[in-house]
């Protein structure tokens, strides 16, 4: 397996080095809206140690993505008014992973309603910004 890149994405993302739209952060953990969202609400949740993918993460430090995961999937459900959620975690090229740090999806889902496929189109702002007021207030609530 390959070493964790500190260059990659999400860890410019940590530093501040690059601009997301941040919905929850803890001391372990961040989460912010998918740019290329499969559903609206798509979030990522990083863990704010380095880590690869499930592979190379730590026990505790994945602990710590999986509890921050399940809040946003509440906040979520709650947020955008979803029948459900789809919890997706990718490891290796072979796995789908396509950023080389870990990240787990909180998908919100409709009941016949498709995801859109990996990576289709690139959100507008305005969207995601008000995506992510949603999920913040509804996060303040949870």
């Amino acid at each position: 397996m390959t070493a964790y890149d500190p260059n990659n994405i999400f860890a410019k993302i940590l530093r501040g080095e690059f601009p997301c739209y941040k919905v929850y952060e803890d001391d372990h953990a961040l989460a912010f809206l998918d740019i290329m969202p499969r559903t609206p609400g798509h979030t990522l949740v990083i863990p704010k140690a380095p880590a690869r993918n499930i592979l190379d993460i730590e026990p505790e430090d994945f602990a710590h993505v999986a509890r921050a995961s399940r809040t946003v999937a509440r906040a979520a459900l709650q947020a955008f008014k979803a029948d459900g959620i789809t919890l997706q975690q990718f490891s290796e090229p072979a796995g789908g992973q396509v950023v080389f740090h870990l990240h787990m999806h909180v998908m919100p889902r409709h009941d016949g309603i498709a995801l859109l496929p990996p990576a289709s189109r690139k959100e507008d702002a305005k969207v995601l910004e008000d995506n992510a007021t949603r999920l913040i207030a509804a996060l303040k609530g949870a």
